[in-house]
């Protein structure tokens, strides 16, 4: 049995059958001394935008494309931060996953974000540029203390 961290919180223990293997990659968009983040009102929490690698796609490809679809804006992938493994359940849909998740810094030449009601994810409803200073830990989805730390190591 596989301990998975659930998406409404808690820990939801699944047999590994029950989970589908799941790449996913972030971007940390910086301007400003802000970071871009989707807000998801279900939970009142923040996340990075980004989402699933589809299989055959390279990351940094399914980092520009899931940006964009969750953004609007056209990245590139500047630096290459970080990896986490992750088993998460996401209730809504009675889902497991066993998740390598890559985070990357990225660059975009506009700040043009689309409007709320076209984000195409399933769990954001509005894009915020939020102060770095005013960012904690338990403000973010999951994975607020890397991210955080994450951060801290950019120029």
């Amino acid at each position: 049995m596989i301990d998975c961290n659930a998406f409404l919180g808690g820990i939801k223990t699944l047999p590994p059958e029950k989970l589908v293997f799941r790449p996913a990659v972030y971007g940390l968009i910086l301007e400003d001394g802000r970071l871009l983040l989707g807000y998801i009102s279900t939970t009142g929490k923040y996340c990075l935008p980004g989402g699933g690698v589809e299989l055959g796609e390279p990351l940094e490809a399914a980092l520009r494309r899931e940006i964009k679809e969750e953004t609007g804006l056209e990245v590139t992938a500047a630096q290459y931060l970080g990896f986490k493994e992750e088993f998460f359940y996401y209730d809504p849909l009675d889902e497991g996953f066993h998740s390598f998740l890559f985070f990357y810094r990225c660059h975009t030449h506009s700040l043009d974000l689309i409007p709320d009601d076209q984000i195409d994810d399933a769990v954001v409803a509005s894009l915020h540029w939020v102060p770095l200073a005013s960012l904690h830990p338990d403000q973010f989805q999951c994975h607020g203390d890397l991210i955080l730390k994450l951060l801290k190591l950019l120029p």
